[in-house]
């Protein structure tokens, strides 16, 4: 899994362009440039790492969280050890919904917190924030961990 990592790592600093627009390569690649990419940002990164994930929703992967989480739900892959390069999902209000995902790199402070790389994301918008970037997150019951087997 540490491929999906080294590919995320490249990505750091990536922006759509223009601001603003949810336009990226990643939304080009996936076909639906122009939509909130956070999910085809990890769907992109699985893919050019040579392990693309299945159809969940769309022949290359997913783009929407929501989706993501069922599939990951029944087809069992969801897991409290996630090991570099899997994929965790946020529920920013706590209310069943996921609006967000990124790719997991490493524990910090005793799994109290742990580091991502997302796509779509800023310290000013954590779900739509149009950028690709190395983030700290808390470690609660709103986030989830799926270990691709």
């Amino acid at each position: 899994m540490n491929k999906v990592v080294e590919i995320a790592e490249k990505e750091i600093g990536v922006i759509e362009n223009p601001k603003n627009s949810n336009k990226t390569k990643y939304g080009k690649w996936f076909g639906l440039d122009g939509m909130a990419w956070c999910g085809m940002f990890v769907s992109w990164c699985y893919a050019q790492a040579g392990m693309p994930l299945p159809n969940i929703g769309f022949t290359k992967g997913f783009a929407g969280c929501q989706t993501a989480v069922a599939y990951f739900k029944k087809n069992f892959m969801i897991t409290k050890e996630p090991v570099p390069g899997d994929i965790v999902f946020f529920d920013w209000n706590k209310d069943g919904r996921y609006d967000h995902t990124g790719i997991f790199v490493k524990w910090l402070k005793d799994k109290k917190e742990f580091e991502t790389i997302e796509g779509n994301t800023s310290l000013i918008n954590q779900s739509n924030g149009g950028q690709v970037m190395r983030r700290i997150r808390n470690n609660g019951n709103n986030v989830l961990f799926v270990h691709l087997k």
